[in-house]
């Protein structure tokens, strides 16, 4: 027993620096950057399961808002006041329900995974656009409108976040059978 114990903290572990590691590759866009952090938490949902992948996106957070700079733009308890702050959010809440739908089968096929990470990515997408427009309009007094938001913090950001929903599914596909045996084999 005490050996899955170990083995789940280091693959939390892993999962977190991964998640650090994805909010340092981006590609600049307007508003809101495009960066890998998506793909490495609906990873930890797909492979650790619901629980742990939230609990590996949960401690990225804190490790950033106790002021290491592991956010795309640094660190800190004032990072829940910028408008890109929902997305963080965003993706805890995603790992856990991509976790749990996709694990609900043993061996999940194309469809559950793909069907599990387009449900995370809207997860992500409903907390960072409602984040962002109360942020900007209630409390940094710089309003921006739907269409704006809609088309900067969605339009321009879906079609690489849809990309790296494919490729979850199909590391997703190939590595959940491998996680699954060796849950077995330490059991």
């Amino acid at each position: 027993m005490r050996v899955g114990k170990t083995r789940n903290l280091i693959l939390c572990a892993m999962f977190v620096a991964l998640i650090v590691v994805g909010a340092f590759i981006k590609i600049p866009i307007p508003v809101v950057p495009f960066t890998l952090q998506f793909l490495f938490t609906m990873l930890a949902g797909l492979l650790l399961g619901g629980k742990l992948g939230a609990a590996a996106v949960g401690i990225y957070i804190v490790m950033g808002l106790l002021g290491l700079p592991v956010f795309t733009e640094g660190g800190g308890l004032a990072y829940v006041l910028k408008p890109s702050f929902g997305y963080i959010i965003g993706f805890a809440v995603a790992a856990y329900v991509t976790g749990a739908i996709a694990n609900k089968t043993s061996r999940p096929g194309y469809r559950r995974l793909l069907c599990a990470n387009f449900i995370g990515l809207a997860i992500v997408y409903l907390f960072g656009m409602v984040y962002y427009y109360m942020i900007s309009n209630f409390y940094l007094g710089s309003p921006i409108g739907l269409w704006p938001l809609f088309l900067y913090c969605f339009i321009l950001a879906v079609p690489g976040d849809i990309a790296l929903c494919i490729l979850g599914a199909v590391l997703g596909k190939r590595l959940i059978p491998i996680m699954k045996r060796e849950n077995e084999r330490i059991k």
